[in-house]
């Protein structure tokens, strides 16, 4: 039997259980993993990663305090992406950051539960990640390049400001990776404008990428566009080293190309893109919704140009580009 007291405290005690529950799950450190197709000792995925933690430890979320932040490097392998992503199975966590759409596509086919915000995708809606971009639904948000479609067309432009005798292009990207086809119609339209033949040069390898501009660089007149993708960035040593090897003048997509002794870069800035990605992993987790969260675009646009490189080719680069560059390597 069981007397009136004891009857009370078991009461209490059950009553109570639920509350400490939910101060406990409240008071946990909220669990956030980063996946990156690049290489973890990859300067700029660091600088995107640390420009994620350090804008969160701005809204209040510190990095081994109320929130554990654990960056996953794939090193652009796809088949390596997709086991990270697998292991996400079965995890408590609370949310996901992607890197690029290979990223976010294979890691929103593992899980349509767990929040995804995704930072610096070509296209997502024509990816699939999202139906619209005002209302993506679902679990999944972020920000997307898609307002950068018509820097195709700026990257061929600033060649033939650099090089007026410019005759002909090659447009240099990984054929796993639907990045070109944004570019792409802008970039026939300015070759168009330009009378500059476009040349497609799809690479997988670093010997592919030695063989394409090597035959580039054999006769004058040619120029290289980059396409931005996690394999050109893994690979941008070797894109820069055959570039100034064979005397070819190319254009970036992101400043780690310029300040690594590419010749000139000019795209969104990339880890303003991972601060501004925290703000919607600060929303989310004080309880909004993904897909009530709309996908933003860039805003933040920088170029860079390395005159130490342009001396290195022969070239002297026209005021009109050295007035509207935001970093000058010398």
């Amino acid at each position: 039997m069981i007397r009136r007291r004891e009857f009370i405290t078991l009461l209490g005690g059950a009553a109570a259980w639920p509350l400490a529950a939910r101060a406990q799950q409240r008071d946990r450190a909220r669990r956030i993993r980063v996946l990156m197709g690049l290489d973890e000792n990859d300067r700029e995925g660091k600088l995107r990663v640390s420009a994620l933690t350090q804008a969160l430890a701005g809204l209040g979320w510190t990095d081994g305090g109320n929130v554990r932040i654990d960056p996953r490097w794939s090193g652009g392998d796809t088949n390596h992406i997709r086991a990270l992503a697998q292991e996400l199975v079965g995890l408590q966590l609370d949310i996901i950051v992607t890197n690029g759409t290979p990223a976010t596509v294979t890691v929103q086919q593992q899980t349509r539960t767990i929040p995804i915000v995704f930072a610096n995708v070509g296209d997502p809606v024509a990816s699939g990640i999202v139906a619209q971009l005002d209302r993506p639904s679902g679990n999944v948000t972020g920000f997307g390049d898609l307002g950068e479609a018509s820097l195709g067309g700026q990257w061929l432009e600033l060649l033939s400001e650099v090089a007026p005798g410019l005759k002909r292009a090659a447009i240099m990207f990984n054929p796993g990776r639907p990045a070109q086809r944004v570019y792409m119609p802008s970039l026939e339209t300015a070759a168009r404008s330009l009378k500059i033949a476009l040349i497609t040069a799809p690479v997988h390898s670093d010997a592919e990428i030695e063989t394409a501009i090597a035959t580039l660089g054999r006769e004058p007149g040619g120029g290289l566009v980059v396409m931005p993708d996690a394999f050109t960035t893994v690979h941008r040593a070797p894109i820069i080293l055959a570039a100034a090897r064979n005397n070819v003048l190319a254009v970036y997509n992101q400043s780690a190309f310029a300040t690594e002794g590419g010749l000139l870069s000019y795209g969104p800035d990339r880890a303003d893109t991972f601060r501004r990605a925290a703000t919607y992993v600060d929303r989310i987790l004080r309880g909004e919704k993904p897909g009530d969260l709309p996908v933003q675009l860039p805003t933040k646009f920088e170029m860079v140009v390395n005159r130490k490189t342009a001396t290195a080719l022969g070239l002297a680069i026209p005021p009109s580009i050295m007035l509207r560059a935001d970093e000058v390597i010398e």
